[in-house]
Order: C-alpha cells, then structure tokens, then sequence
C-alpha cells in the first residue's frame, strides 16, 4: 500500500512539473504572439504615417503649384491689360516702343 501511495504521489508531483511546463510556454507563446502583435502594428502605423505624410506634401506641393500658376496667369492678365490701355493710341506705342529700345542692352 505504501508503495502505491508513493507511486501515486510521484505520478502527482510529475503531473505538476508537465503543468507548470505546459503553462510556462503557454505564457510565452502568448508573450511572443503579443510583441509579434504590437511589432506589426508599429510597423503598419509608421507606413500609414509615412504615407500619410507623402500625401500631403503632394497635396501641398500641388496647391503651390496652382497658385503660382494663378498669379502667374493673373500678372500676365494684368500685364496685357496696362499694354493695351498705354499702346490704345499710335502716338503713345511709338513712345513706349522708344523707351524700351533705348533701355536695351544689347550683347
């Protein structure tokens, strides 16, 4: 009877260490599943950043682009305007052609 109270307590006390075992790398599986976890998503946030980023200084880009290219549009408009306001008569465009000739340099 002994004996099998001692076989019995043996096969207990093993039984423990598989459990403790089992739930040793059960916690560091999840652990490893975790940091796994939290690494993709600090990569995928850093992408979404970046990309992020990148859309908006192509969007910044783009407005400076169309709005140099209004004023560009709006200075010529305007530019036109004064010409044909100064050269509406033949005496005032053979002024102005004369002192543009004179301010030239030439090469």
């Amino acid at each position: 009877m002994a004996a099998l109270k001692n076989e019995n307590e043996a096969m207990m006390a093993k039984a423990r260490e598989e459990r403790a075992v089992m739930i040793k790398e059960a916690k560091e599986t999840a652990d490893k599943m975790i940091t796994e976890a939290k690494d993709k998503a600090k990569f995928e946030y850093d992408r979404i950043v970046a990309d992020a980023r990148t859309a908006i200084l192509q969007q910044k880009n783009a407005a400076l682009t169309d709005v140099k290219n209004q004023v560009g549009t709006l200075v010529i408009e305007v530019a036109e305007k004064i010409l044909q306001r100064e050269l509406s008569n033949k005496a005032e465009q053979e002024s102005y052609i004369k002192q543009l000739t004179e301010g030239a340099k030439l090469n």
